[in-house]
């Protein structure tokens, strides 16, 4: 039927009900348009209250074909069977009108955000365009005139009580009101909650952002310019013009099945009432519900009168419990301790209910390719909460995964690989070892100590334990900022079997028997991480983490002070040799929200690995490697790289197919298909290189000038069912430039048919 209504050009506008005209699109002339930043916002929002995309438009507007229209013409005389959902489904329904698009509306709105933002004499009016070829469809074209914008002159705080100005006037330099800015009103709402918020950190409990007004003045000082005097409602409440002070506090604890408290104990200023047994250590919860609190005189003991209600303070302990992971609800109250006209004193009342006090958690992929490994691989971790009464948890993760060879025959059967690992680590919501005293942070601290160990076990060649452990401080000072802090990690490295296949390829490989020899690797962490996602006005979030490590180097420094020189070659730990290096890591994730049914995803990450000292080849462990569910998916793990090298048998490849060198970037378009389920098309490059040449693997070490040749490419496509909690995801990738020379002429180098280049993955959650 599409096929029927595109070559017979039908119109889109013989079935419209009577009286009404189809609305076509717009058209936005601006006069005397202001360059100032302040302008180019209000244009933003100007043309946001103005737009209304059409039904002759798909994609938003993108693409000017009127399928809708058509199948609304078309199918809207149906009433029943396939016609009538081919109407619903696809038919504009109702069509946009003119009549529906109030323009009149729309410039009133456009009109008073101009005034909002400091364009008192600027207005917007319209026009209605009948096409001249169909009277039944017409555009609407909006004019804007801008006008002068006015500026802030002076801002005075007048008629508060001389304690209430006092304190205002010492946080004037924090002001979002300045001479000279253009006037807008969101820098006026946001003053007042600035200065709402200022108060209510400094006791004043019942003050509220609209308990202030604004008077303004254009004739003070002539030439667009603005007086403003912030003023105190009429009637302003006593309450709200005074500060109070944080009383005794009481904490009703509720069992993980809603059992009500039937016991308590008290504990300095603290009433706790629990459930049969007291879950939770008392000088810890004192220590959550007392941490950086307002006090007059820090010498001085706190009680009822020297600590002043902070309303930042409220929600930081909010936060605080929050986090513990111990709690699935929280409510806190502060009420007046009596009814007395002259109380000044707040007393807390926190009700919080048990959560269950152990949570699991699943991760599962499978990744599939015809002419490469297969395999599934899972982990699942259990988390104890609330281990010792301080918040601290307990987690024991248990991961494995499982490759064979597809095809026929022995090579089948022998190249079968497994690899297991089972680790725990122990969180405390706290910092340790330095003890710092008995407050706490005003942002999120946590130390976690972690021991692991790790087999791998290559079918044929080799295996190899890993074991460790590391100590780690994590900071989190605000909603977007996490600092990880890991002052001591070590992993010792054993080569446990070597096949003579193996030695044979070692022996035409030095560096890889090298990066797999028994070993230390005594090193330091620091890990930045950014992330936004969390803010609500974020629309397009973006993520970001960089990481530093430094390996060998204190151990360096302890030889260096016993009288060995710094830069000599293998010195040993315990018998064993350590490594020494710098490496750094880096990855940008960008999320842009088309709209609700339209994402792009765009990730670039980059990492390098510089050894020297005590050796000059890196870990087998510690390189970098590409390809997989949640890399380069037209590519197996460790199945391309370092740079144009490829190794004459491909079987080998997860043995030499590393680097100290990695580059990658991907781009995704995410689209919902129906409800949860959503399809995607990708595109992803990168490989890995080697800074130092390596003679037994020519081509592999970075140079600009066969970089962009070595760049694996690998586009695809997937499907995602996306349950909120779960992402359940199928992609299929399929390479288009492959970075070792294939004696194939063209950009497009891949040899082989196209199900043997298919690369099938199967995992939860998005790749990036």
């Amino acid at each position: 039927m599409l096929m029927i209504c595109l070559l017979s050009g039908c119109s889109v506008t013989k079935n419209l009900p009577e009286g009404e005209v189809l609305y076509t699109g717009q058209k936005t002339v601006v006069l005397n348009e202001s360059k100032t930043r302040m302008g180019e916002t209000v244009m933003t929002e100007v043309e946001a209250a103005l737009d209304k995309a059409p039904s002759t438009t798909m994609l938003g507007g993108f693409l000017p074909i009127p399928f809708k229209m058509w199948m609304y013409n078309d199918f809207v005389k149906y009433k029943k069977g396939l016609g009538k959902w081919m109407f619903n489904k696809f038919a504009a329904n109702p069509p946009v009108f003119i009549s529906t698009v109030s323009p009149e509306i729309r410039v009133k709105a456009a009109t008073n955000l101009l005034h909002d933002y400091g364009f008192f004499n600027g207005n917007v009016t319209y026009e209605v365009l009948p096409d001249k070829k169909d009277s039944l469809k017409a555009d609407i074209r909006y004019t804007v005139d801008m006008k002068n914008p006015y500026f802030i002159d002076t801002v005075y705080y007048e008629r508060f009580n001389a304690q209430t100005l006092k304190i205002m006037e010492k946080g004037r330099r924090m002001s979002y009101l300045t001479h000279g800015e253009q006037f807008n009103v969101v820098d006026l709402d946001d003053e007042r909650t600035r200065i709402s918020g200022l108060l209510r950190n400094l006791g004043y409990f019942y003050f509220r952002p609209d308990y202030m007004t604004y008077q303004a003045d254009t004739t003070l000082v002539p030439g667009g310019h603005i007086s403003l005097r912030l003023l105190p409602v009429p009637g302003l409440p006593e309450a709200a013009q005074r500060p109070y002070y944080v009383g005794k506090g009481t904490v009703y604890l509720i069992g993980k099945n809603g059992e009500a408290p039937n016991d308590s104990i008290t504990y300095e200023n603290l009433e706790i009432h629990y459930y049969n047994k007291l879950q939770v250590r008392p000088n810890m919860l004192h220590r959550w519900l007392n941490y950086q609190a307002f006090v007059r005189n820090a010498k001085m003991r706190i009680d009822n009168k020297n600590r002043l209600y902070s309303q930042h303070r409220q929600e930081q302990i909010q936060e605080k419990l929050t986090q513990l992971g111990i709690f699935s609800y929280i409510d806190m109250q502060y009420a007046p301790r009596n009814n007395q006209a002259d109380c000044d004193t707040l007393d807390m009342t926190l009700q919080a209910t048990f959560a269950k006090p152990l949570d699991a958690e699943l991760e599962l992929n499978v990744v599939t390719k015809s002419n490469d490994q297969t395999g599934p691989g899972a982990s699942f971790g259990v988390t104890r909460n609330n281990v010792f009464g301080g918040g601290e948890s307990w987690n024991v993760k248990l991961k494995g995964s499982y490759e064979w060879q597809t095809g026929t025959g022995e090579k089948n059967s022998l190249m079968n690989s497994w690899e297991m690992g089972l680790s725990t680590s122990l969180t405390f919501p706290r910092v340790l070892f330095p003890r710092l005293g008995k407050s706490e942070f005003d942002f999120p601290a946590t130390t976690t100590f972690r021991v692991y160990i790790d087999q791998l076990n290559r079918a044929r060649y080799y295996k190899l334990l890993s074991f460790g452990g590391n100590a780690t401080y994590d900071f989190q000072p605000t909603r977007t900022d996490r600092h990880s802090i890991t002052p001591f990690k070590l992993t010792f490295n054993v080569l446990q079997h070597r096949s003579k296949e193996f030695v044979e390829i070692a022996e035409a490989n030095p560096a890889l028997y090298v990066s797999l020899q028994n070993q230390f690797i005594p090193a330091m962490e620091y890990s930045y991480t950014y992330d936004n996602a969390s803010l609500r006005w974020i629309k397009n979030p973006i993520w970001w983490q960089s990481t530093i490590t430094s390996a060998g180097n204190i151990t360096s420094v302890i030889y260096r002070a016993l009288g060995k020189p710094f830069d000599e070659k293998e010195k040993s730990l315990l018998g064993a040799p350590f490594a020494q290096f710098v490496k750094l890591n880096t990855e940008f994730r960008h999320l842009w929200n088309m709209d609700k049914n339209n994402k792009i995803a765009s990730r670039i990450a980059i990492g390098a690995l510089f050894t020297y000292g005590n050796g000059t080849v890196a870990p087998y462990s510690e390189q970098f490697y590409v390809g997989g569910a949640n890399s380069i998916r037209a590519f197996t793990v460790r199945s391309i790289g370092p740079g144009g090298y490829h190794p004459a048998e491909s079987q080998y490849s997860y043995l030499d197919q590393t680097g100290t060198f990695r580059f990658e970037a991907n781009l995704e378009y995410r689209f919902r298909i129906f409800k949860g389920i959503w399809g995607a098309t990708f595109l992803d490059a990168g490989n890995v290189w080697l800074l130092r040449n390596d003679k037994d693997r020519p081509d592999s070490q970075l140079r600009l000038k066969t970089f962009p040749k070595q760049i694996a490419l690998g586009t695809g496509a997937g499907i995602r069912y996306d349950m909120d909690i779960l992402v359940f995801r199928f992609d299929f990738g399929i390479p288009l430039h492959l970075p070792y020379d294939t004696y194939k002429n063209g950009y497009y180098n891949v040899t082989g048919s196209f199900m043997q280049n298919l690369g099938i993955h199967f995992a939860i959650g998005y790749p990036f």
